[in-house]
């Protein structure tokens, strides 16, 4: 598994603080990621966190309440500083600890932040107010606002040396990423219609009578939204099971930190089949054993073993 030599280095004072900084948010508010990297050893773990809360920034000043030309004018502003970190030009004593800890995570990890770059351009979107008719125009933003996660994440967790296994493993990661963010769009409907967002594609929503949108506790009158919800965690399912191929590329760890993370979420999946009008009731969600459950198996390998497995089968 590559990993670069820095990572071996000792963090100083100043750098562990920012580093304590970011793993406080991210514990605060990103539980289910927090379930999958405190599977990490302590190096991927920090980089990590400086990864999730520089990302976060980035999803608060979408979300936030601000006016859209303040919101463009902010969205910029972190590109800026993301310069600044892709050049290194971040002292260890500046002011912004997330800059500081995503400075050091850079240079130990051959961390892709053109993806956050990728990210950004998402989130302007949101911004914009943009809707999508097809499921191809959705990818778009989900590849960026996702798919370009798991591909940062890669470069933290390290895969196979060769050329074509490390492209592989973009792909399983980007594609991994998109499962994630259509169970987040699943869970979200309500929520996200309350915000004046609607992100399933128009061309699902008109096949299932489901055009007038999500802004009740009922389904829209006459419509079918049981076979769209179902009809969408069938396209996440698909997702999942190809992006799951990522597993075999990586460490025991990280492994079992992806199958962690990829494991809640596919068991709210499950939640959403078994009761799709859930999500317009209210945000699903698991309670904490299942989450321990689930970061249980990760870390046992039983996932990795599966798609291993199924590879091999595969190839015979």
């Amino acid at each position: 598994m590559s990993r670069t030599v820095e990572a071996q280095t000792p963090v100083s004072g100043p750098v562990m603080a920012a580093y304590t900084y970011c793993e406080a948010v991210t514990g605060q508010q990103a539980r289910n990621f927090a379930y999958g990297i405190r599977l990490l050893p302590a190096d991927k773990r920090q980089a990590m966190s400086a990864l999730y809360a520089f990302s976060r920034r980035v999803d608060d000043i979408g979300d936030g309440e601000l006016a859209p030309g303040i919101k463009r004018e902010r969205l910029e502003s972190t590109r800026d500083l993301l310069g600044r970190i892709r050049e290194g030009a971040v002292d260890e004593d500046d002011t912004d600890p997330v800059a500081v800890a995503l400075t050091d995570a850079a240079r130990r990890f051959p961390i892709p932040l053109g993806g956050l770059d990728e990210l950004i351009d998402g989130v302007l979107m949101d911004v914009r107010g943009e809707t999508y008719e097809t499921w191809d125009d959705l990818e778009v933003y989900c590849r960026c606002v996702a798919g370009a996660i798991g591909r940062l994440s890669l470069g933290i967790f390290g895969n196979a040396a060769s050329a074509a296994a490390a492209d592989r493993a973009s792909q399983y990661a980007d594609t991994l990423g998109l499962a994630l963010q259509l169970t987040n769009i699943l869970r979200d409907v309500r929520e996200d219609a309350g915000n004046g967002r609607t992100y399933l594609p128009a061309d699902d929503l008109a096949k299932f009578g489901c055009s007038d949108g999500f802004g009740a506790t009922t389904p829209p009158a006459g419509s079918d939204f049981t076979g769209l919800m179902h009809f969408e965690v069938r396209r996440a399912r698909s997702l999942f099971a190809e992006g799951y191929r990522l597993l075999p590329f990586l460490d025991r760890r990280s492994g079992a930190c992806v199958a962690a993370m990829a494991g809640i979420y596919r068991r709210l999946l499950d939640r959403i089949e078994r009761d799709p009008e859930a999500v317009l009731r209210g945000r699903v969600s698991l309670p904490g054993r299942e989450k321990a459950y689930v970061a249980v198996r990760g870390l046992s390998g039983l996932d990795t073993r599966n798609i291993t497995r199924q590879s091999a089968r595969r190839r015979a």
